[in-house]
């Protein structure tokens, strides 16, 4: 009991919330989105480091969200407190006037239950006109009772719906239930943070803990540019912690000045307790107690937050080191990187380099127009092949497997190209020593023509008559280059610098003639037939001496043979022609041979 004469003390007024309803729920959504925000360090971790860093920073961010919902508990007791005190205040003639409703109410429910008894046992012994009049009269009484019972069950409703309803719009006890809804979709705030259970669990796959020089150029990007995404991810995460460590100093100021003032207020009051008569000190002490009260109430708010700053800072600091080691790996990527390229364009220069002194070397000693494109063509086939080698070693992660994917790969092309790379083969046959070139006349088969192209795969022949004793014949004839290599049909060509060939003419002769007059006779008209070639023929025949290593003598004279049968005697005249007038010298050999036959004189030049 209070003493006479002395203050009543009455309880301290409850402080505002620092947040409404709406805002707090707002509040929770945000820094659960933070919280949420492991998972990304979750997929960027993959090192026994990250590991480490990711295990402080779950353990910082489970403190943060179970502070976090211990002021949101804090406020929502404060936003039901103003809800009551508001509703003392305000709806107090209200809930007075449904109260003396409902009382009414059931005064009248009460007097019709009493009615309704009676009838009913008065119907028990009426008769007739007066049984059917207390029926109507119990209907009527029955559907009265009904009404009440809803406007009793409406009334119930509207008061359970004021004494719940506030902070704007959202009753306490949904606010509350809405809250513990949120805390059970974050483990962190119950206090069961999923993760490893130790720094060294590894979730990930192994990520780039270093840079090794065996790495291909390849593998090194791949790596630089995952650590550039790492790096972008924690800054990610650093930003989305400044934000809400922004937006907590926001609310927390506000408290911090409240504190300030009421300790400022509190010296003040134990300043004048020092002078104060008895009276005076009742009174003092009842304003510290209200005072103390207050400060106590605004310092349950004030202290969560002020955990949760600390701990944030912390967080960034774990996020601050982790960035920086990871940013010390990617410069050092990067420069592992730049020295792998120059190496490789160092390397690719010095080709070049080696194959123009290679082109101007063989463009200036070598004279022979037919060795120097064969070098030409071996030097472009030896760049190429050895810019794509460097390259491959360059970018290839590790030597052995790409000789295992390389010799894999050259098995298949040599099975489904077999005929394509036996044709590349035989053109290097057909550009050696005893090869043909464009403007070669050869033989291949049945078919004579004269080379107009040879390509790496395939030559091309301008075909020409009969044995090649005529013209063109206006067709193009294509042969693959591995025709070197086939048994039948073969490529047959003249020796470098020789052009003639053997033709044979059969003459019939009657069995009574001198046939060693005769074969003296067509001796000499051949031999006369070829006068005007005799110079040429001899000239491509010592070439022929001196291209062949055989010791036998090389007569390029014409020669008659007889061959004796059951119908007498044929003559058989073989003499050499120059293939560019093959048809000229066939035609004047025919002439002199009927002349002789015929026992004329050979004709004048």
């Amino acid at each position: 009991m209070p003493t006479p004469g002395a203050p009543t003390e009455r309880p301290p007024a409850p402080i505002p919330a620092p947040l409404s309803g709406p805002e707090l729920l707002q509040w929770l959504d945000r820094t659960i989105d933070w919280y949420r925000t492991l998972g990304i360090l979750q997929e960027t971790a993959t090192e026994a480091r990250d590991q480490i860093v990711l295990y402080e920073n779950r353990e910082t961010a489970d403190q943060v969200i179970s502070l976090v919902f211990q002021f949101a508990k804090s406020d929502a007791d404060l936003l039901a407190n103003e809800a009551v005190s508001g509703l003392a205040g305000t709806d107090a003639h209200s809930r007075q006037a449904v109260g003396h409703y409902q009382a009414q109410l059931a005064a009248d429910t009460a007097a019709a239950q009493a009615r309704l008894a009676e009838t009913s046992l008065a119907l028990r012994s009426a008769r007739g006109r007066k049984r059917a009049d207390l029926q109507a009269k119990l209907a009527a009484l029955q559907e009265e009772l009904d009404l009440d019972a809803a406007r009793k069950s409406l009334l119930d409703t509207m008061s359970s719906f004021s004494q719940y309803s506030g902070a704007n719009d959202l009753s306490p006890e949904a606010l509350k239930a809405q809250i513990d809804a949120m805390a059970a979709t974050v483990p962190g705030a119950t206090g069961k943070a999923p993760g490893p259970a130790t720094p060294q669990a590894a979730t990930g796959k192994p990520g780039p803990a270093a840079l090794p020089s065996s790495d291909g150029i390849w593998e090194l990007a791949a790596k630089v540019f995952a650590l550039a995404r790492r790096v972008s991810s924690i800054e990610s995460v650093d930003r989305s912690t400044a934000e809400l460590q922004a937006a907590l100093q926001q609310i927390r100021q506000p408290l911090i000045d409240r504190l300030k003032d009421l300790s400022k207020r509190g010296d003040g009051l134990a300043a004048q307790a020092n002078g104060a008569d008895n009276g005076s000190l009742a009174d003092l002490r009842t304003q510290l107690t209200r005072l103390t009260a207050e400060f106590k109430q605004v310092a349950a708010l004030a202290i969560p937050l002020g955990k949760e700053v600390i701990l944030l800072d912390q967080y960034r600091h774990n996020l601050d080191t982790w960035r920086a080691a990871v940013q010390g790996e990617y410069r050092d990527g990067l420069k592992n990187l730049g020295l792998r390229l120059g190496i490789l364009l160092l390397f690719l220069v010095t080709v070049f380099i080696a194959a123009e002194f290679w082109r101007r070397a063989v463009l200036r000693y070598i004279q022979d127009s037919r060795r120097r494109y064969q070098l030409l063509l071996l030097r472009r086939i030896a760049l190429w092949f050895l810019v794509v080698a460097i390259i491959g070693i360059a970018f290839a992660s590790e030597l052995g497997s790409i000789v295992t994917f390389a010799g894999l790969i050259t098995a298949g092309v040599a099975v489904a190209m077999q005929s394509v790379l036996v044709s590349i083969v035989g053109y290097f046959f057909l550009i050696g020593k005893y090869g043909i070139r464009v403007g070669d006349r050869v033989q291949i088969g049945e078919v004579t023509g004269e080379v107009i192209e040879l390509g790496l795969v395939r030559l091309y022949l301008m075909e020409l008559g009969a044995r090649g004793q005529s013209g063109p014949t206006g067709r193009v004839a294509a042969f693959a280059n591995s025709v070197v290599f086939q048994v039948s049909g073969g490529l047959f060509k003249q020796i470098p610098g020789v052009s003639f060939a053997w033709h044979e003419i059969k003459l019939q002769l009657p069995a009574d003639a001198d046939f060693g007059k005769i074969k003296t006779a067509l001796a000499a008209a051949a031999a006369h037939a070829l006068e005007d070639y005799r110079a040429e023929i001899l000239r491509q025949t010592h070439e022929l001496k001196k291209t062949t290593s055989s010791r036998t003598d090389i007569n390029a004279e014409p020669e008659v043979r007889l061959n004796f049968t059951a119908d007498g005697a044929e003559a058989i005249v073989r003499y050499p022609v120059h293939l560019h007038n093959a048809g000229e010298i066939d035609e004047r050999v025919s002439q002199e041979l009927f002349r002789a036959l015929s026992g004329r004189a050979p004709a004048s030049e």
